[in-house]
């Protein structure tokens, strides 16, 4: 799943129903794109991530940004795992 651009608070409904209708399979998060990450998108990739792990189901996110990682780090989401960066 490739996600968008900005993912700010009028991106987190859109995310979490396109994120919870993936629900039950592996999920694995393209960030190439990403240019801004705002908390409430973070909460809601946080608590995706909680519940795959719930769940046993394999959560990933690839291809990060530059931005969508240096986002990660300002807000110390390391809950997400390793992240690789795009080059």
């Amino acid at each position: 799943m490739r996600l968008p651009a900005i993912l700010d608070l009028g991106a987190a409904t859109p995310l979490w129903t396109e994120i919870c209708a993936q629900r039950g399979q592996p999920l694995q998060l393209d960030a190439s794109g990403v240019e801004r990450l705002g908390g409430i998108c973070l909460q809601v990739l946080l608590s995706a991530h909680a519940q795959w792990r719930a769940d046993g189901m394999e959560f990933s996110v690839i291809n990060a940004s530059s931005a969508f990682s240096e986002a990660l780090g300002l807000m110390a989401a390391s809950e997400l795992g390793p992240v690789e960066a795009s080059l």
